[in-house]
């Protein structure tokens, strides 16, 4: 079978460790790469660049970091739309108090922003757990906003507190364009993933993990529950930050502080509840599956109408889709709580042993 590893062995401790350890991974991995990088410019459309892959990248990077704070480390946060919100409005006042700094300075500084924001509303995760933590994380979508809109510093002056991004310029060329947008947004994402893949592969990662599964057992072992709780928030939050940044200037350009509303929030927690908690895959592949789902519907339902005879409006199309949203949650939280990259990771364990049986 392809599949099978059979002949490919390990002679070093390096060579076990490595991210994509069989051969044929590596290999799937670079083609997607190259597909990504090269052949999707040749032939997507500016309506593909603008309305599909660049939010479903920025939404794949904001549920990366719910993933890595609820999936890894076990903390429950209702927030992400908030640090978004943050990195958005630093990474613009930046851009528009230091003259002349560059563009992934202003990302990187706007990410550590919304990372201190994190660690000050991830304080009460030393003393709370589940759903109170959940309710504590709330109190920053809430804060956030009102923050953003009573001081219209942060929007230099703005009375509605909406903000135009600036111009994006890297080594002196000009992002101006939906392919070049991608193109820098594909690169950070791809960046930031390997970041996140080798993170939570390290001794940091297996301390969340060990804090998710057990933290009295943990704090016994000598992990410290403190920094190890922060840490995640800070990391987490700062994935947010970018991502909020990316969302501003790569994807709308002009955003105002209820555009991250607590919708949005629960949007990024419905897309690693179905890409599957506690994996990297998951968050792309939630993320896709909640982008594509509704033009999916918007493009199959009113023909589907049509041909039934049926009186269906846009109201009805939209109330079906949050009908569909509920229902695909529960499947996966009962059937399947891993959700998608589960299945993917299944399906490939079953590939590896066709055609003998299970």
């Amino acid at each position: 079978m392809f599949y099978r590893e059979a002949g490919q062995f390990k002679t070093s401790y390096v060579a076990d460790s490595q991210i994509f350890p069989i051969r044929q991974d590596r290999i799937g991995m670079a083609i997607l790469l190259a597909v990504a990088f090269v052949g999707i410019p040749l032939i997507g459309s500016e309506y593909w660049f603008s309305a599909i892959l660049i939010p479903f990248l920025v939404f794949a990077l904001a549920a990366l970091g719910l993933n890595i704070l609820t999936g890894y480390a076990g903390q429950l946060s209702l927030g992400s739309a908030a640090f978004m919100a943050v990195g958005a409005y630093a990474a613009y006042n930046f851009q528009l108090r230091v003259e002349g700094i560059p563009i992934l300075l202003s990302f990187i500084l706007a990410g550590c922003c919304a990372a201190a924001v994190g660690v000050l509303f991830g304080l009460p995760s030393l003393r709370i757990k589940g759903f109170y933590l959940a309710v504590a994380t709330l109190a920053a979508q809430f804060f956030v906003i009102w923050v953003l809109t009573k001081f219209p510093w942060f929007s230099n002056d703005s009375s509605s507190g909406v903000i135009s991004a600036q111009k994006i310029n890297l080594f002196g060329i000009a992002i101006n364009s939906p392919v070049r947008k991608y193109l820098f947004v594909l690169a950070v994402v791809c960046a930031m993933a390997l970041l996140a893949k080798n993170l939570v592969r390290s001794s940091t990662g297996r301390a969340w993990m060990a804090v998710r599964d057990m933290d009295v057992a943990a704090e016994v072992i000598g992990i410290r529950l403190m920094q190890t709780k922060l840490l995640a928030f800070a990391v987490s939050s700062f994935f947010c930050g970018v991502a909020g940044a990316l969302y501003a200037f790569c994807y709308l350009g002009s955003v105002e502080p209820d555009g991250f509303s607590l919708d949005l929030s629960f949007r990024i927690l419905f897309m690693i509840i179905v890409g599957g908690v506690g994996s990297i895959l998951g968050a792309f592949l939630g993320s896709a599956f909640i982008l594509l789902l509704p033009i999916f519907l918007d493009n199959v339902l009113p023909p589907l109408a049509t041909w039934l005879h049926l009186p269906f409006t846009n109201a009805t199309v939209s109330h079906i889709q949050m009908m569909l949203f509920g229902a695909l949650i529960i499947f996966f939280l009962i059937a399947e709580p891993h959700g998608l990259a589960r299945l993917w990771q299944i399906t490939k364990e079953k590939l590896r042993l066709w055609p003998f049986p299970h």
